[in-house]
């Protein structure tokens, strides 16, 4: 035999073991040769009988009558005797138990709706002109209140726009002596407004019958770049580094003041209970404040002081669904998110989200967190809370995104950005409409049943 003989007739032999040993190894986990019987799986006078009996009639069928063929067939049918296999190779496996009848379950009643994925739309549904907005990251120039009317301030001017109709009109317009614009923020009410000046003055403003009701004086000495309201509270933060609380329905409108702050105060948000207010500084400095403790006689000292932030704190942000917790975002050299238990002064979650973080919103109806940023994709980031991963990133401005707001109803969220655009965001979607409570037509028990006088 040649030596190209042998080595065709190895080749042959060697892809077919290969083949066997792929098989086997298949089959390895059932511990059953596939050419032995499995014993307790067959039943053997069945297959004495199929062996030696059975076959008698299908060898001879001249002996075999048509009744008797008929006879047999029944008789099989009854006694299972239709199986042609005499050999069993595995045992069957055990018919499915019904533990619960399936008779007890109504048609999908027990089905659970799966909620589909809500669409997040990736560019912006309006955009309006944003002429002379102060590109200043210590800001605060625009806030949408509960009558569904959005403030935005641009340069020395505050113009109001009317999200039922879509119209716009202008507010107040003051002197270079004044101006610029350096914050404004609607009262609950969604009628009056504050507004901050440059020359440390504030305002406040009647928004329907379009006139100024008074001016806060001698709080600050310098700008007032954050305003927060509590009912009838409005709470100034100023580049001064000084917080004061103003009761705007006294003539002697300062009944608080808070002092923590070595640089200015470039964030204030109130709790939604009114109980704490937290403030952010371009000191990097995070304080937590107790409303109770203020006092107009002495500066208030603080709840919590938090220095974890390496940058300017102005993004502040309180979650809808959990009184305590706190969302915040620190400038350009810091890039973090986060979260914060004020009650005990922890740091619960941080997250470097790689830009500046200039503002910070939180869906009303679902656990979600939107961040603005700035350089470099100037982009609106959504996140998934607690997991804080990402469900959408919206382009668009190609300049940081400063500031931020949000409809009444949780849906739209509006940013300004330094490009000179306001931008509108189906973002957080329609909320679900709660379905009414069927009605109860037999309120007391046995009410069907007529009564005996």
């Amino acid at each position: 035999m040649d030596a190209g003989s042998l080595s065709s007739s190895n080749a042959g032999r060697s892809r077919c073991p290969l083949q066997e040993q792929q098989l086997q190894k298949k089959h390895s986990r059932e511990n059953l040769d596939r050419f032995i019987p499995n014993r307790s799986a067959m039943d053997f006078d069945y297959a004495h009988y199929m062996v030696t009996d059975g076959r008698k009639g299908k060898e001879n069928p001249s002996i075999c009558s048509p009744s008797r063929e008929a006879y047999q067939k029944r008789l099989a049918e009854t006694l299972n005797m239709n199986r042609t296999r005499i050999l069993a190779f595995r045992n069957k496996p055990p018919a499915p138990v019904e533990l619960i009848p399936k008779e007890f379950f109504s048609s999908g009643s027990n089905d659970k709706p799966v909620k589909a994925r809500r669409h997040i739309p990736q560019t912006s549904e309006r955009t309006l002109d944003a002429p002379d907005l102060v590109d200043d990251y210590y800001l605060n120039l625009l806030d949408w209140g509960s009558a569904n009317v959005l403030a935005i301030a641009l340069g020395n001017t505050v113009y109001l726009w009317n999200a039922n109709d879509g119209s716009t009109s202008e507010l107040v317009t003051v002197d270079d002596e004044v101006g610029p614009i350096t914050s404004v923020n609607w009262a609950p009410d969604g009628r009056h407004i504050g507004i901050g000046f440059q020359n440390s003055e504030v305002q406040l403003w009647d928004s329907t019958a379009n006139r100024q009701l008074r001016t806060l004086r001698g709080g600050h000495r310098m700008r007032v770049g954050s305003l927060a309201w509590n009912n009838h509270i409005l709470t100034t933060g100023g580049m001064d580094g000084k917080i004061i609380n103003n009761d705007v329905r006294i003539r002697d409108h300062i009944v608080g003041t808070y002092r923590g702050h070595d640089q200015e105060v470039c964030g204030l948000k109130w709790s939604s209970s009114g109980q704490q207010l937290a403030s952010g500084g371009n000191d990097n400095v995070l304080h937590i404040w107790d409303r109770s403790m203020a006092s107009s006689n002495s500066a208030t000292q603080w709840l919590h002081r938090l220095e974890d932030h390496t940058s300017a704190v102005k993004a502040l942000a309180w979650c809808p669904f959990q009184s305590n917790l706190l969302a915040t975002g620190g400038g350009a050299s810091d890039r973090t998110i986060k979260f914060w238990n004020t009650h005990t002064g922890a740091c619960l979650n941080s997250v470097d989200t790689g830009s500046q973080v200039c503002a910070l919103l939180w869906n009303k109806n679902e656990r979600e967190l939107l961040s603005s940023h700035g350089f470099s994709q100037n982009q609106l980031t959504l996140w998934k809370y607690p997991s804080m991963v990402k469900m959408g990133e919206l382009t668009g401005h190609t300049s940081r995104v400063l500031f931020m707001a949000q409809s009444p109803d949780g849906c739209t969220v509006a940013s300004a950005a330094a490009d000179e655009t306001l931008r509108f965001w189906n973002v957080f979607g329609a909320p679900e409409v709660a379905k009414p409570a069927a009605k109860s037509y037999n309120a007391e028990p046995f009410a069907h049943i007529n009564r005996i006088r």
